[in-house]
């Protein structure tokens, strides 16, 4: 029996009135409360299931992975003096902001706690994926780096560094492969602990889902058919679930999400050759992200990095917390999504400590209006670099 992801908003319960005997909203005035749970379910099941008031999507479980990086070449020019080019890129070596007092969550890999970058942080780790906390793979640990990583060996690699409490949401087994429940279950976690931002380096596995269910005996038409509609299932989960976090930011600030676009296109070889980005990143209110590199002409469009990215940041030769201890450079949107997150942590704290109201939406305007195309090589499409390299305070 398929297995099935259920969005339920527990604020809209309603309650018998004993002296009335009527219906009454017990979610009237209140914020969403959602609650993610996974359930095997027949269609007709799913049928009724959607009648439920506090039901708000229900998706197929998807395959999901992580973004694989690429290994960086010699030439992309990883660091330049103390600091990665990243941190210098996004203007996060001279900004007043350092991300201190805001609370950001990576759902990924997991974290390896036990290196030097994260000394002084205090990491809340919980684990979706079935095979236990810690980092296992690296993918995580090199991501939290970028973000609020301390100095390693003299150079700077975190682009807030001023963050003290970090919530590692492990999403994705110690292959790098997972669900789409454990995100939807990381994300719900995260919001409801506090997160005021979530990156995610990871993607749904499209092709994976119509191998897998060509695998089971079914002809290739209707393996793709089925894949594509649980997709386009799982795109509504994603933005109700978006839109129920969006209704607490009158409580409590809100959260912005970060995901990357992915790295499927192959511009290297075939100018046409784009992909468009992938969930989680082409959901609504969802930050999505693409990768830049170095030219002599200036910044430009990674030719791995898929189309119509909200905004852009450094993701070739980015120079990072290595699994184990030490540092390693790597290429992937996955390596750019960790520098928006962690710019966006700096407005965090630019906006708190400001007069305007601090929430979620006013984060991610002051992050959207101050993304710059100055530096870029010039002939660039908008559609690849969207509004273009975010920018700190």
């Amino acid at each position: 029996m398929p297995k099935y992801t259920v969005l339920r908003d527990l604020a809209q319960r309603s309650t018998r009135s004993p002296d009335a005997g009527v219906l009454e909203d017990a979610g009237a005035g209140l914020p969403s409360e959602p609650a993610v749970d996974i359930a095997e379910l027949t269609r007709a099941e799913v049928r009724d299931l959607s009648r439920d008031q506090e039901v708000r999507a229900i998706a197929p479980v998807m395959p999901t992975q992580l973004i694989e990086p690429f290994a960086a070449e010699a030439a992309d020019q990883a660091v330049a003096g103390n600091v990665t080019w990243g941190v210098t890129a996004v203007g996060a070596d001279t900004s007043t902001r350092t991300g201190a007092g805001v609370v950001v969550a990576v759902l990924d890999t997991g974290i390896d706690r036990t290196h030097t970058a994260f000394t002084g942080v205090q990491l809340v780790e919980e684990d979706f994926s079935g095979s236990g906390i810690g980092d296992k793979q690296g993918h995580g640990t090199h991501c939290a780096g970028t973000i609020f990583g301390r100095d390693v060996n003299g150079l700077r690699i975190g682009v807030a560094r001023g963050v003290t409490k970090a919530l590692i949401g492990k999403v994705l087994d110690d292959n790098g492969h997972g669900d789409s429940d454990m995100i939807f279950r990381g994300i719900q976690w995260a919001a409801q602990n506090g997160a005021q931002v979530i990156s995610m380096s990871l993607g749904f596995n499209f092709p994976g889902m119509v191998k897998a269910l060509i695998g089971q005996g079914l002809p290739a038409e209707p393996a793709t058919s089925t894949a594509l509609e649980a997709y386009r299932s799982n795109l509504r989960m994603f933005d109700s679930l978006m839109a129920m976090i969006r209704s607490r930011e009158p409580f409590g600030g809100g959260t912005v999400v970060c995901a990357a676009a992915g790295n499927e296109s192959k511009r290297a070889s075939t100018p046409a050759f784009e992909i468009a980005a992938g969930l989680p990143a082409a959901a609504d209110d969802v930050v999505a992200i693409g990768a830049l590199g170095q030219s002599a002409a200036g910044f430009v469009v990674a030719p791995f990095s898929n189309t119509f990215p909200v905004v852009s940041a450094p993701g070739v030769a980015v120079r990072s917390a290595k699994l184990g201890g030490g540092l390693v450079d790597l290429n992937g949107t996955s390596m750019a999504t960790p520098h928006v997150a962690g710019v966006t942590a700096l407005w965090w704290e630019e906006v708190l400590a400001s007069p305007i109201p601090a929430s979620a939406r006013t984060v991610t305007s002051k992050l959207l209006a101050t993304a710059v195309t100055a530096g870029l090589a010039p002939g660039g499409d908008v559609a690849d670099r969207g509004l273009g390299l975010v920018k700190a305070p």
